[in-house]
């Protein structure tokens, strides 16, 4: 009998060390199913596209996949970038920092035409009422999305306009494993060759390929043949639709068909070329297999070029931080996650990109020191999201500040004017109510002050970089 017993207990044992085995290896194999299963990103990132440039938006324009894209996921109605301009937007994009405190207020300009370079870290804007610095690189101390997706096991590749300093401070040495693509130049010199002023990375493209398609060839082929276990983002950062306006030839003659002058049937043109590419990416990644586990990131990086109607203000003019010139397109596809054909009209900035990623890759809540962005997952998640102010500075006019609270929206000129409006009720800012509502005005113009106070702690002045 004792026999028995303890040959029964042996048995138990073996078989509670298979259990445990077992359970440890489900354990392990969940763990590592975990891993692999972390979304890929696409952040398809475009050069000067308006609010109002879409088709779903804009029936002059023919967007059929950006309209598929916005059918599929959220569609934040009142997304911001909070220093409207080239340089300054790709800065707070990648690090999650407002542009003030990157002492970037203005764009890149170039010391040297003919490479795109420069050796003085700093640049003045000739008709800047207050002469203020801005920076001609984006520093490599700087923390990038890129540098924390791959803190996660994310490869990153990196394809098109960067515009954020020449060779040294490229993608490639701020967290990207591979770029394509990329000049120093702010925008091409055309979308047909030669693409670029001098330097050109594309000069091997064959003259009748158009740039934007080039691009799109260079994204599926990452897609088609990526071979690696870890997941991987992609940003697709278009120099469409900045100018010259020079649309792809088959499309120009599409839109002009339709009636339209000139300069806006290249601007259409471009416009669809744009889609086309988004759309490329998307069939893609389908094709691979991977669609459903690949989150899409579609996003300008100021207002447009021509008139944003209804919207007041575009990406010059001297009303940049009017509707027209801040608020951008901003779709997010988030398979299983966001609620298809959903709109937020909670205001977001750009800057949330970061800790967004950075929650998406690590399954955790961001919790960097050194942002000002926000996680926007709990507002696609129906969550709780805590009010905010969002600040916005650049430095080219009299135009210079401005800051939203909820409803509302003050700017702020050199000169000593404010406007107040209500975006809520009024989103063309036509009816400015500085008198109407003093308090608010006075509230708002308060935490602004304070804002500039404490974002321009560190600014170097002009007399500082001509010592």
């Amino acid at each position: 009998m004792r026999i028995v017993v303890y040959s029964f207990i042996i048995c138990n044992k073996k078989e509670m060390m298979k259990k445990y085995v077992l359970v440890a290896s489900l354990l392990m194999s969940s763990l590592l199913g975990i891993a692999k299963d972390k979304p890929n990103v696409v952040l398809f990132f475009v050069d000067d596209l308006g609010w109002a440039d879409l088709g779903y938006r804009n029936e002059l324009f023919e967007t059929p996949n950006v309209d598929q894209l916005k059918s599929d996921g959220v569609d934040f109605e009142r997304a911001y970038i909070a220093t409207p301009t080239c340089s300054p937007s790709r800065a707070s994009l990648l690090t999650g920092k407002e542009p003030a405190r990157l002492q970037m207020p203005r764009h890149i300009t170039h010391a040297d035409m003919t490479t795109g370079r420069n050796t003085e870290e700093y640049n003045l804007w000739p008709k800047d009422p207050v002469q203020m610095p801005s920076r001609n690189w984006l520093p490599l101390e700087e923390i990038t999305y890129a540098e924390k997706l791959k803190e996660f096991g994310y490869y990153n590749a990196f394809i098109g306009k960067w515009h954020l300093g020449h060779e040294p401070y490229h993608p490639i040495h701020q967290g990207f494993d591979e770029q394509y693509g990329t000049s120093n130049f702010g925008h091409p010199k055309s979308y047909y060759q030669p693409f670029f002023k001098g330097d050109n990375p594309l000069a091997a493209i064959p003259k009748d390929q158009y740039l934007t398609d080039v691009l799109t060839d260079k994204a599926e082929d990452f897609i088609k043949n990526y071979d690696k276990k870890q997941p991987f983002s992609l940003s697709v950062w278009l120099y469409d639709v900045h100018g010259p306006h020079i649309g792809r030839k088959d499309l120009v003659e599409q839109y002009r068909a339709k009636g339209m002058e000139k300069r806006y049937a290249e601007y259409g043109a471009m416009i669809t070329a744009m889609d086309e590419a988004l759309g490329r990416v998307r069939t893609a990644l389908k094709m691979r297999g991977i669609a459903d586990n690949t989150v899409i990131l579609f996003i300008s990086d100021q207002g447009g070029y021509f008139t944003n109607y209804p919207l007041r203000g575009k990406k010059n003019g001297g009303n940049t931080l009017g509707e027209g010139g801040a608020r951008v397109p901003f779709i997010m596809y988030y398979p299983g996650v966001t609620k298809a054909n959903t709109t937020c009209d909670v205001p977001i900035q750009t800057l949330d990109v970061y800790p967004t990623l950075v929650e998406i890759a690590s399954g955790k809540k961001c919790t960097d020191t050194q942002i000002q962005g926000k996680s926007i997952l709990p507002l696609i998640k129906g969550e709780k999201f805590e009010e905010r102010n969002l600040y916005f500075f650049r430095s080219y006019e009299d135009q210079y500040a401005a800051i939203i609270s909820g409803d509302w929206k003050l700017i702020k000129y050199h000169s000593g004017l404010k406007q107040l409006y209500n975006i809520k009720k009024d989103q063309g800012e036509v009816s400015d109510l500085i008198f109407v509502n003093p308090t608010i005005a006075k509230k708002l113009a308060k935490e602004l002050d304070a804002w500039e106070k404490e974002a321009l702690a560190n600014a170097v002045s002009a007399e500082d970089i001509k010592k």
